[in-house]
Formats: structure tokens, sequence, C-alpha cells
């Protein structure tokens, strides 16, 4: 199935015209290496043999910015396949889109010496087009985010016409209409952190000023929210229910959680878990009883009209 990604070229995109022009999309971390053969199909594993390696010529980085950068290299050189699309920020309010034509290449001594051939649309989108949920899940994300669910909405971009309605197939799915509801939950949540209980406690993790603990790469996924408290003693997984059945995120939070602290915890740190949901569960209650390291939140949403 086609995947939809958001890739910055490089930092405030300033590499975006470049590598428009030059028809790729490309990284930028450990630029000295050529990774041809050398990605096995196994996300987990290509981390393990190079965060160290990382962290070794970025002796300033953590293990979360270690996993991050060699997450999205992974993501950029081997876990985007042919026929995929991406949308590219050009540093003006603007985004180029594009499929991607060809495997991984390695530029040495280049920009972006990572990369990728991509074939560009004559048609980009302007931010004013989007729907506010995609402005919002385009706008404030790491290196590479997945966009897949707003796919209705970019194939109407690129093909000119309405994007149809959005449904979901996945079986995990048991209420499909709270599904629906939830579906730009996530982003809602990471434009407003402050104002919410969790926000009190704890900030969404971020790297050089700019947040990337929204969709943050796993060997099982991508983590909803990682955030980090305020004391830097503790990491926080952040897991919306988005209408599925109860177990299926009770399990996934705690894969989650035993990631991130196996892979990215550093000695002193702690992890605990956060799952959100449309609505009380006794399901969800039951489970954590015996997990009082995850916290389990409701949240309500209010509408209201004044007449003027």
């Amino acid at each position: 199935m086609k995947n939809y990604y958001r890739i910055m070229l490089g930092q405030k995109s300033v590499y975006s015209k470049e590598a428009h022009d030059g028809n790729y999309i490309g990284a930028g971390w450990l630029p000295d290496i050529d990774f041809a053969g050398k990605f096995p199909d196994n996300w987990r594993e290509f981390n393990k043999k190079f965060i160290p390696l990382y962290l070794e010529k970025n002796p300033d980085k953590k293990k979360v910015s270690a996993g991050l950068a060699c997450g999205m290299l992974y993501t950029i050189c081997k876990g985007i396949l042919v026929g995929d699309i991406v949308m590219c920020p050009d540093g003006s309010g603007n985004y180029y889109i594009g499929e991607v034509t060809g495997e991984y290449e390695f530029a040495k001594g280049g920009t972006l010496p990572h990369r990728r051939a991509v074939r560009w649309f004559s048609r980009g989108i302007s931010r004013e087009e989007m729907s506010e949920a995609l402005r919002n899940s385009t706008g404030s994300i790491g290196t590479v985010s997945n966009i897949s669910k707003y796919a209705d909405e970019i194939e109407g971009f690129i093909s000119g016409a309405r994007p149809a309605s959005i449904f979901s197939t996945d079986e995990t799915i048991e209420d499909p209409s709270i599904f629906a509801l939830e579906k730009h939950l996530e982003d809602f949540l990471v434009q407003n952190w402050h104002h919410t209980e969790l926000g009190k406690h704890y900030d969404i993790y971020e790297e050089d000023g700019e947040k990337v603990g929204q969709q943050y790469p796993s060997d099982t996924g991508p983590i909803d929210i990682l955030a980090i408290s305020k004391d830097k003693k503790e990491l926080l997984v952040v897991e919306l229910k988005k209408g599925r059945v109860s177990d299926v995120v009770v399990g996934q939070v705690q894969r989650y959680m035993g990631y991130v602290l196996e892979e990215l915890a550093e000695d002193n740190q702690k992890v605990r878990g956060a799952i959100i949901a449309f609505e009380d569960d006794v399901k969800i209650h039951r489970a954590l009883a015996v997990a009082p390291n995850i916290d389990f939140y409701t949240y309500k949403i209010s509408f209201k009209l004044d007449k003027r």
C-alpha cells in the first residue's frame, strides 16, 4: 500500500530548492558512510549497529537524539518505498510533492548525501490550501513524518479533484465513529500541549528547538508522542486509543515503553506511559490495575454557538 511522508530537507528547509532541482530527497546524518548494502530488513538491527557510531561522532547528543537520527535515516533510505509520495516544505509556506522513483544512492561529498530519486509533480501545495489538520501535521514535526492518514486529501491535490471521504479498514478499529473523531486528536494535542494536564509536568521531546517527539519511530511502529519530564528524569510514552480494541492499545503502549526503556532512556531516567481515550473504558482500567506506571486519561470536546 502506498504511503505518504513529509520530509524536511535540511533545517528550516535550507536544501529544499537544491533537492527539488536535483530531483531527490536526502538525509545528512553520518555523511561519510556509504550505506549501500548495509540496510538490514530489520530496522532495529540498523539502529543497534549505528547508534553507537552516531553517539561517538556526536558526543553532545543523547540516546533519544541518536535513535531519532538513525531511525529517520533508515526511513528515508530504506523504509520509504519506490512509489511512495513525499511532501517537502520549501521554507516559504509551500510544499513540493513528488513520487519516489529510485532506491538508495550515496552522493559522496554532496549535500544530503544519502539520497532517493524523486519525480516531482508540476503542482505544489500552499499551506493555505490544506485542511487545518494537515497543516498541523506537516508543520511542526521532525525531519520525517508519516502523513498517510491524509492520503485522500493529498491525492486530491495531486489530481486536482476534491478528496474522497476518509475511512479505515484496520481490523483493530472497533468503533469507526470514535476513530474518525480521534483521527486528528494527536495533532490538536501537540498544538495545545502546554494547556493540558500532561503539559504541566512534561514537554514534548525537542531537538535543536524543534519538536521531534510526535510520531517518534520505534521498532514496533511510531510512538504517538514521546515527552520528557521538566526535570529530565522521566520519559513519557503517550498513546491515543483512536477507537481501537482496548487490549491492542494497552499492549502497544507497553511495547513502546519497553523500547524506550531498553534503547533510549539514559541510566538515570525512568519510563512512564499514558493512554488517552474519548470515553472511560473498564477493560483498560482492569489491565492498568497491574501496570502502575501507565496512566489513563479521557478528554472532552466542547462546542458552543453564540448568537450575535
